[in-house]
C-alpha cells in the first residue's frame, strides 16, 4: 500500500501502518481486481489472518440512549430505569 493515498472510510477499514484503509480499497489495490468482485467481508478475513488490524464501524446502539443519564448508564454497563409518575 506504499505510495497509496487512503480513500475517505465510511465502512470497515484496515489499519497498515498508521493509516486507515477502507476493506475494499486494499482488496482492490492486493488482487488487482473489480470491488465489484469480492466482499469487504472476505478481505477483512483475509487481511487479519494476515495479522493486520481490521475494524468494523460502531453500532448505532448508543443512539437509542435518551435522556440525561443514558451515556453514563452506558457506560456503567446498564440500561437507565424508567419511572413512571408516582414511583420513586
Amino acid at each position: 500500500m506504499k505510495g497509496v493515498t487512503p480513500e475517505p472510510v465510511t465502512g470497515e477499514f484496515v489499519i497498515i501502518g498508521r493509516r486507515h484503509y477502507p476493506a475494499k480499497q486494499v482488496g482492490q489495490v492486493i488482487t488487482r481486481q473489480d470491488r465489484r468482485d469480492f466482499s469487504a467481508g472476505e478481505v477483512l478475513k483475509a487481511m487479519t489472518r494476515l495479522g493486520f488490524t481490521c475494524r468494523t464501524p460502531p453500532t448505532a446502539a448508543s443512539a437509542s440512549l435518551a435522556g440525561p443519564y443514558g451515556p453514563a448508564s452506558a457506560t456503567l454497563g446498564t440500561l437507565p430505569a424508567r419511572l413512571t409518575y408516582g414511583q420513586v
